[in-house]
């Protein structure tokens, strides 16, 4: 299973369902970055990925996009490969 990493804030409800949808999928742990307690790991989101919204989602090394972006890429089945690392 590739490594999940997922920029949050605590009251995003977009976050939530993509940590649930995540573990319905069978992600068992998600390294969770709060930009809301630390500016800098915003500002570092922002320049990894162009955008400013949470969540922001990598699985490996793949940024996937937020929230709609990942129930998007699970309703074209792409979602598991990914997570496996067959992607």
């Amino acid at each position: 299973m590739q490594p999940v990493k997922m920029y949050t804030t605590l009251v995003c409800p977009y976050c939530q369902r993509a940590k649930m949808l995540l573990k319905q999928r069978g992600v068992a742990e998600i390294e969770e970055i709060r930009v809301d307690l630390d500016p800098a790991q915003r500002e570092a989101m922002t320049s990894l990925t162009g955008r400013r919204t949470v969540p922001q989602i990598f699985i490996g090394d793949t940024h996937v996009g937020g929230c709609d972006d990942l129930i998007a890429l699970d309703q074209r089945g792409g979602l598991i490969p990914l997570l496996e690392g067959r992607a």
